[in-house]
């Protein structure tokens, strides 16, 4: 007599999360942002909320490169970096 449970013989098929996993940096690209984002970092006593914009640009890396999916920065926590870097640029 078997002591396993057995459900429907239902099937798992695995998927890749949605956000999280992403390929990495293996020829370096972003590893000078990314550099700059950890001295930020050990300069600030690791207070993240001093190196946003460091946070910031490596994404941007990021994203050119396709080393992660493209996402508007606002969604990932950056609006209101944005609008202050869009009123530090002139107008013509």
């Amino acid at each position: 007599m078997s002591t396993a449970m057995n459900f429907g013989n239902k099937s798992f098929t695995p998927r890749p999360p949605d956000k999280g996993a992403f390929p990495l940096d293996h020829f370096g690209e972003c590893s000078a942002f990314k550099e700059r984002f950890m001295e930020c970092l050990r300069h600030s006593g690791y207070e993240s909320a001093a190196c946003r914009q460091s946070a910031m640009a490596y994404l941007e890396c990021r994203m050119d490169r396709q080393l992660m999916a493209n996402e508007p920065l606002e969604k990932l926590g950056f609006k209101d970096l944005i609008k202050e870097k869009s009123e530090e640029k002139p107008e013509k």
